[in-house]
């Protein structure tokens, strides 16, 4: 009897059979992902899978099951793969299936995003975006991981592009990551992003330049800043259109278009613009503000010739124990001028230094402190502050001989080094200028600039080898004919030259007589020579401040503002 041996796929009807290709992800595969190939077709077991890329002819890989993984894809794995079944001695293999395209893209990877920024405060809101190249598609899912100061990585409750922590605390201060998911494929995992939050409000300080007090017509700026190295600040600004006030509370909001990038210019001033000023910062949603910044007092003063300040001796720095004085005088015969200062409060001269005679209110003082320092003007008995200048006194054994008032373009500029004990041998001294030396070591202790300009305005100062360096004094230049004192000037020297014509007429008409009444004219001489007076007391303005120190310190300190505000209400 003759056997035939049965093929083992006649043996199960498979001849011709035809398997069928799938993959576990549906479109592209991401680079570094996984990606499962399944051989589908109907067979009893015993049968192995033979896979094919790109080309029937060569095998790719065999398994013993119906699934082939490429781990960690790389874009090299894309292309078009096939597969089919074959067991027994000689292999009988099936049909091929039908080819499937897989399509690799490299991974991408996503950028992290803060708003408003990195450097963050307790109880600011911030938002995590998670942002990934456009890749054409629109079904992310996301992930958000951090990890802590003690490297824990925790995953975070966000699954969506945006990660929104809203009253953010120091216990959120971390790294914090993101990646995207699409079909069960990962994109890379983004570079970490540090958030650090401090505990305290950020500090905002509020400074003036180039000085708090004015003349009408000036320009000044206001400029606000965070003490941080945070960003997206937004600024506010704040008045008080008073001085005897510094309850913030009571502070209005000012409507300063470009205001809002920390700087407020007003590019010239009027009287109204007298008050205390401040600012705060704001940024995020919902709104985070900062606390409000320290005051900053601007004194905005008209001009007015008839009245002039006129200090003895005439520097703006002075040694302690020296005696100083000080005198409104009033041109127009008036009365009710008197001096007035704001050392560490507001105040008048004490009885025992004042002296009033005439249109003349002086203000002496003996014996002078360092606690004298401070801001002194000229104040009528109806509220009106003029020609507010800077006195300094100082407990060291060199100062700047500078003037108090303003210089005028084209006047002569003279700065001496002045020494409380007997000269040094040595007089060869240094001049500064904003911390740079202008002239170096001379035979002598004296500066002269013949022609000043706008452009040697800034803070001076001298420094002696052996006896040390000076405190620091401010050079205001004034532009010529920009005061009203010109206009004085010129309208005196009219009056007088009509006054000398007058008398001339008069001279002539009557030649041969004497009149008595010529004895009693007003001269042209004396008029000029009053004028040249006022010309030389008439005052300006100098910064309210003196190198780093600020009048106004103790409004800004929180301890002594209603100790402030007393004082200065009980001497308005």
């Amino acid at each position: 009897m003759q056997f035939w041996r049965l093929h083992p796929a006649v043996a199960i009807g498979a001849s011709g059979s035809k398997p069928k290709l799938r993959s576990d992800t549906e479109g592209s595969v991401l680079t570094d992902n996984t990606v499962t190939l399944k051989c589908h077709i109907d067979l009893s077991t015993g049968w192995k899978f033979y896979w094919y890329k790109n080309t029937q002819n060569t095998e790719k890989m065999t398994t013993e099951t119906n699934s082939y993984t490429i781990n960690s894809v790389k874009v090299s794995d894309g292309g078009q793969y096939w597969c089919r079944a074959g067991r027994g001695e000689p292999d009988y293999y099936t049909d091929y299936s039908d080819g499937l395209w897989i399509n690799v893209k490299e991974s991408p990877k996503p950028v992290v995003c803060v708003d408003p920024d990195k450097q963050l405060f307790r109880g600011e809101t911030v938002t995590l975006r998670c942002d990934i190249q456009d890749t054409g598609d629109t079904e992310w899912t996301y992930s958000w991981t951090v990890k802590k100061t003690n490297n824990r990585n925790i995953i975070t409750q966000c699954n969506t592009q945006e990660c929104k922590i809203n009253n953010i605390q120091q216990t959120d201060s971390g790294k914090y990551t993101c990646r995207g998911k699409i079909r069960e494929q990962y994109t890379k995992m983004s570079d970490s992003v540090t958030l650090t939050v401090s505990s305290d409000k950020p500090q905002t300080v509020l400074s003036v330049s180039p000085q708090q007090w004015l003349t009408e017509g000036d320009s000044v700026t206001l400029m606000c800043e965070v003490r941080s190295s945070s960003t997206g600040w937004t600024f506010s600004w704040f008045t008080v259109q008073s001085l005897y006030s510094v309850n913030k509370d009571y502070y209005q909001l000012i409507n300063s278009s470009g205001g809002s990038k920390g700087i407020y210019t007003v590019s010239s001033v009027t009287v109204k613009h007298t008050g205390v000023y401040m600012c705060r910062a704001e940024r995020g949603d919902p709104v985070y503000h900062t606390e409000y910044s320290n005051t900053q007092t601007l004194w905005i003063t008209g001009v007015s010739p008839s009245v002039s300040l006129i200090i003895r001796p005439n520097r703006s720095q002075h040694f302690s124990s020296e005696s100083l004085s000080l005198s409104c005088e009033d041109h127009s015969k008036s009365t009710g001028w008197t001096v007035r200062r704001y050392t560490h409060k507001l105040k008048p001269c004490s009885s025992s230094d004042w002296r009033s005679t005439g249109t003349t209110s002086t203000c002496t003082i003996r014996s002078l402190y360092t606690s004298d320092t401070g801001v002194y003007w000229c104040q009528s008995e109806s509220g009106e502050k003029l020609h507010p200048v800077n006195i300094s006194v100082h407990n060291v054994d060199v100062i700047l001989d500078s003037p108090v008032h303003p210089v005028t373009e084209g006047d002569p500029l003279t700065l001496r080094c002045l020494y409380r004990y007997k000269n040094p041998s040595n007089l060869t001294a240094e001049f500064y200028k904003d911390g740079s030396v202008v002239q170096n070591q001379t035979t002598g202790d004296m500066m002269i600039i013949p022609t000043v300009s706008k452009s040697h305005e800034g803070f001076y100062y001298c420094k002696h080898p052996e006896r040390g360096e000076s405190p620091k004094s401010w050079i205001s230049v004034r532009v010529a004919g920009s005061s009203s004192l010109g206009l004085i000037v010129g309208l005196c020297l009219g009056l007088s030259f009509m006054f000398l014509m007058f008398f001339l007429v008069l001279l002539w008409c009557y030649k041969n007589k004497k009149l008595s009444r010529s004895s009693s004219a007003v001269s042209p001489q004396q008029n000029i020579s009053q004028t040249s007076d006022q010309k030389q007391t008439e005052d300006g303005y100098t910064p309210l401040q003196f190198g780093d120190t600020h009048l106004y310190d103790c409004i800004n300190k929180a301890d002594n503002k209603d100790t402030c505000a007393e004082n200065l209400a009980t001497m308005s």
